[in-house]
């Protein structure tokens, strides 16, 4: 039997370059000593969360949403914050060229890079962009806790199931978290020059549109009443 703590030669420079390497063959031989049918499948289910054709369906309903509602800052940050970062993971995984803990075996079929977990990034970057865009217009402090819980969760068993299947690295899928956090809060720090024009009216739930005004028109009746 091969000991699944034995990776392929040409993992030998990530060894050198990983300062957290020993930690990242451990926690990937022990799962992979452990899987089972029953194991994997549970674990394939979770990882269709962060999958690029759940992701893509998402957000195509997503998409033609907001432009029904005709809420195209959101709309451009969603497709700069989801896609946009996903295509840089991309990137970072052909400079990076990390090869995966495993590529073959009883439950094994991975191609391409490791480093960073493409299915992680994408969890990180699409529910946590709508948790962004939930949170404001929630008022109960439960449901708002219940909104951050349900996005962490679901990042989380994308990011296990990941690392459980052998196709990532403990660090892979910490690094795809850190980085997806980083291009949401850049997203949302760079998108701001586009909402400073534009308010939420108090009071409207998010099952009907969040009705956007103009700064300048809200502040009118103000004016009047000064005058």
């Amino acid at each position: 039997m091969t000991n699944p703590l034995i990776l392929p030669q040409n993992c030998l420079a990530f060894a050198v370059a990983n300062p957290l390497t020993g930690p990242d063959h451990e926690v990937a031989g022990w799962f992979h000593a452990h899987l089972t049918r029953t194991f994997v499948s549970v674990l394939r289910a979770f990882t269709e969360f962060g999958s690029s054709e759940w992701i893509g369906v998402v957000l195509f309903f997503a998409v033609l949403f907001f432009v029904w509602k005709r809420w195209w800052p959101s709309l451009v940050t969603l497709i700069v914050a989801v896609p946009g970062g996903m295509l840089l993971n991309e990137l970072l995984k052909q400079l990076v060229h990390r090869h995966r803990p495993f590529v073959d075996g009883p439950f094994v079929d991975w191609s391409g890079y490791s480093f960073a977990s493409g299915h992680t990034i994408g969890a990180t970057l699409l529910y946590g962009q709508l948790a962004l865009f939930i949170l404001p217009v929630l008022k109960a402090r439960h449901w708002r806790t219940v909104t951050v819980s349900s996005a962490a969760l679901l990042i989380a068993l994308v990011g296990f199931s990941r690392i459980a299947l052998g196709a990532h690295f403990l660090t892979d899928v910490l690094a795809a978290i850190f980085f997806g956090i980083f291009w949401l809060a850049f997203c949302l720090f760079v998108s701001k020059p586009m909402r400073r024009s534009v308010v939420l009216t108090p009071g409207v739930s998010l099952a009907s549109e969040p009705a956007m005004v103009r700064v300048e028109l809200a502040e009118k009746p103000a004016q009047s009443l000064l005058s």
